[in-house]
């Protein structure tokens, strides 16, 4: 099968169209046949060698989240059938024509929905259920501060936390990416090389949890703008992770930091996540409250050319490889 491969830690120009065996479900896994994958900011991070834990990364095949078809089952899986259409999260592999991937971290494709919208799903849903609704516990009536609202994380979180009954606001980086996020449900929009966010809601009377993905000196921000009993969940740290803030504030506004990645999580963890994710989010889908956003595909020998757009944070919504299968 071809399959894309991490040369060695750098620039996109290390992702390499190669071949590989077909791999072999375990007794707990599927086969699928691949045909789009998602492309995502911690798949930059590891071809970088900079994601945490991952260890050498030369000849490793990149990718997170995947739609295809199951073309084998492991002897232990019952749910499904060689012939399904699944999405599904990975912990690497999806960039390439089969993947192998726990059964219990599949999850049907909603009705509808293209293989390649349906790629777009897994590694941002998953993540944004995770730390907004589990973590950042979200409530209806509350608000919800997102940053990189035009992200393929932000997308998802305007639209699952406007459905969900949140007020929503979001920065973004241009007046286009404004436009869009506010079509996608986000009461407010801001655009932050023209206002300052903190000023901006500071005045609204401030928000109940910040998705966070920036860190840097949008930490203490975040904090000042959060009401009391506030919650700040981190998902990455673009500007870097170190932070000063007054603890004694976190302490009188009983304040939570907190946050986390996905892709090092237990297999269990995942599992008990794909369920929830499947109870509380895919009726949504089937009652069309959440609607893809793909930006642009690209050929999967084109990986490099979607690592270059990712980086680039000119992209709405979200960037899919297609293997043409």
């Amino acid at each position: 099968m071809h399959s894309i491969l991490i040369r060695q830690p750098g620039g996109p120009d290390v992702l390499e169209l190669g071949t590989q065996p077909v791999p072999e479900p375990a007794a707990h896994e599927v086969l699928l046949q691949v045909h789009a994958a998602g492309v995502n900011r911690p798949d930059v991070l590891l071809r970088q060698g900079k994601y945490r834990g991952s260890g050498d990364v030369t000849g490793t095949v990149p990718g997170l989240e995947v739609a295809g078809i199951v073309t084998q089952c492991g002897a232990d899986v019952t749910r499904w059938q060689p012939g399904d259409a699944v999405c599904a999260l990975l912990a690497s592999g999806g960039y390439a024509e089969y993947a192998v991937v726990d059964a219990r971290h599949c999850l049907p494709v909603p009705t509808g929905w293209t293989m390649t919208e349906a790629a777009s799903l897994p590694e941002t849903v998953y993540t944004v259920w995770h730390n907004v609704f589990q973590r950042g516990a979200l409530q209806p009536g509350e608000t919800l501060l997102v940053h990189g609202g035009s992200s393929g994380i932000g997308i998802t979180a305007v639209q699952l936390a406007h459905a969900l009954g949140s007020r929503v606001v979001a920065t973004v980086g241009s007046p286009d990416k404004q436009a869009a996020v506010q079509g996608l449900g986000a009461d407010t929009v801001i655009n932050y090389r023209e206002q300052d966010f903190e000023q901006v809601l500071a005045a609204a009377g401030g928000v109940d949890v910040v998705l966070d993905m920036v860190g840097g000196d949008y930490t203490a921000k975040n904090l000042r703008l959060l009401r009391d009993d506030g919650r700040l969940v981190f998902i990455n740290a673009m500007q870097g992770g170190p932070a000063a803030f007054n603890a004694l504030e976190i302490m009188a506004r009983r304040l939570t930091i907190t946050g986390s990645t996905l892709r090092p999580r237990s297999a269990d963890f995942k599992a008990a996540l794909a369920r929830a994710v499947e109870q509380h989010v895919w009726p949504l889908l089937a009652a069309g409250k959440f609607r893809p956003v793909i930006f642009q595909t690209f050929p999967l020998g084109n990986a490099a050319a979607a690592h270059q757009l990712l980086e680039s944070s000119t992209h709405i919504g979200k960037i899919v490889l297609q293997t043409g299968a």
